[in-house]
């Protein structure tokens, strides 16, 4: 009802709450941005320390017990969950801005800066954001017996009411912030896709194509909800990986091979040892309030926003792995295949535009960006289905996890009811074209981006809930019993 009635606010007030959420996340940002650095960085290197510390081999699960998927299905599992279309969207556009607007003056050239503040961003602290609450979950669940469907689960259920309002708070705001990044997410990749067919098609198709394409997704995720871990969602993301790796050596052997992998090294190591003070924006680092608000700030809002429910997600398949093998592989196996994946799409445009001889900012638009970098390379068109392809299989996955951590919620059970599942898979996917519908609509609001900036609001209570509950975690850690 609560999720009803804030809906419905947003499409009878839209230029109202389109003001309201602008201000909010733009306070956020400025006030807390600096607090957001400093959260990121100490959960990085909390998890680092864990890692090469003996309480690394606690495992999640019995000490004889056996990972419940294959290190290949779990990797492509918790990618799908945790960063989905974003890649696709962002792949080639974000490397080109960077490149063409330089945050920082340094003596590295354009293009190393530009890749090295893109893995920054999609890197260690978005995935540091998502092992916390995993391990945090992972820890309660298996080391106390608590059940793995809620945030809250990580805190002992008082009898009191005030710690039975709070709790519920907390569950209550993880569902609220999941279904609105849900919604934008979603409504965002089948613009995306849109965008490509447009493209494509060399004409502007009608706006309801946009439907059209949310309702499959939506029938997609709900079918493999149903089907359960083990076989859609496992399916799937195994399927993701595979198109993922073959789009990206499509582009990679027909790139200059050894200029990429230079690149890719050199602004790895810029990375590594820039690390701590470009997590603390000081000194030469600091980009500016400007740049930190629109781009950083507005990352680390966006992961911890979304940490919650992936961190959900991957504590639920993590069953039979040590703290150690966890967090070396949702910290450092995802953050490497991105660097890559940005490597690879990011240099190939750089030399592209060098070509070109100039850059008229082709390259600006998230969703159409991919299609137009893609149409330099032969088959365009069996190029661009695969592209549109995987952004459907990363929609899918991405709703169908959500479907499943939501019911977790509701059901109040490790294995939510068919019904359950349902319910949440028509809901989404009815919010996500009413909303598609009022976009439409409103010519002066961006109703959509205006979603994904309601996430900046909800990520401020869920970033001081994340620092009492990583003093809750450790505590249980050093903890015998």
């Amino acid at each position: 009802m609560i999720l009803l009635g804030l809906a419905g606010l947003i499409i009878l007030f839209t230029e109202e709450s389109y003001a309201l959420i602008e201000t909010l996340s733009t306070s956020i940002r400025s006030y807390f941005g600096r607090f957001y650095l400093i959260l990121g960085l100490v959960c990085v290197l909390l998890l680092v320390g864990l890692a090469v510390s003996p309480i690394g081999k606690f495992k999640l699960g019995r000490t004889n017990e056996k990972p419940a998927f294959s290190r290949l299905s779990w990797i492509a599992m918790l990618y799908s969950a945790g960063m989905g279309a974003g890649i696709l969207l962002r792949a080639v556009q974000e490397p080109v801005f960077m490149q063409q607007n330089p945050p920082i003056a340094t003596e590295t050239s354009a293009e190393i800066q530009a890749l090295e503040f893109t893995f920054y961003q999609w890197g260690f602290t978005a995935w540091a954001f998502y092992a916390v609450f995993a391990l945090a979950i992972g820890t309660a669940v298996f080391k106390y017996g608590r059940p793995a469907y809620t945030s809250s689960t990580v805190f002992t259920h008082s009898k009191t009411r005030a710690s039975k309002i709070g709790i519920k708070s907390i569950d209550l705001l993880v569902i609220l912030t999941t279904v609105f990044g849900l919604i934008a997410a979603v409504a965002l990749g089948a613009r995306q896709i849109k965008g490509g067919l447009d493209y494509l098609n060399g004409a502007l198709l009608s706006e309801n194509v946009s439907l059209v394409i949310i309702s499959a997704i939506g029938v997609f995720a709900l079918i493999s909800a149903l089907s359960g871990l083990q076989k859609g969602i496992k399916l799937i993301s195994r399927a993701n990986i595979f198109l993922c790796v073959t789009l990206l050596f499509f582009v990679f052997l027909q790139g200059n091979i050894l200029s990429i992998l230079n690149q890719f090294v050199i602004a790895l190591y810029h990375y590594c040892i820039d690390f701590i003070p470009l997590s603390l924006a000081y000194g030469n680092f600091d980009p500016g309030e400007a740049f930190l608000t629109d781009w950083t700030y507005y990352y680390w809002a966006f992961w911890i926003a979304w940490a919650p429910f992936t961190g959900i997600f991957i504590a639920n398949i993590s069953r039979g792995r040590t703290l150690r093998e966890i967090i070396i592989g949702v910290l450092l196996i995802p953050s490497l295949g991105s660097f890559f994946w940005f490597t690879v799409f990011g240099q190939s445009a750089f030399e592209l535009i060098d070509e070109w001889g100039s850059y008229n900012r082709e390259f600006d638009n998230v969703f159409s960006s991919l299609f137009i970098f893609l149409s330099n390379y032969p088959p365009q068109s069996i190029v661009n289905a695969l592209v549109i392809l995987l952004l459907l299989s990363f929609l899918v996955t991405s709703l169908d996890s959500a479907i499943l951590v939501l019911s977790l919620h509701n059901s109040r059970s490790e294995n939510p009811s068919k019904r359950s599942r349902i319910l949440w898979g028509l809901l989404l996917t009815l919010t996500t074209i009413a909303f598609t519908i009022l976009s439409f609509n409103k010519e002066n609001v961006d109703v959509l981006n205006t979603m994904q900036k309601l996430l900046i609001v909800t990520s401020l209570p869920l970033s001081f809930f994340m620092v009492w509950m990583l003093f809750r975690w450790i505590k249980s850690l050093l903890t015998k019993a």
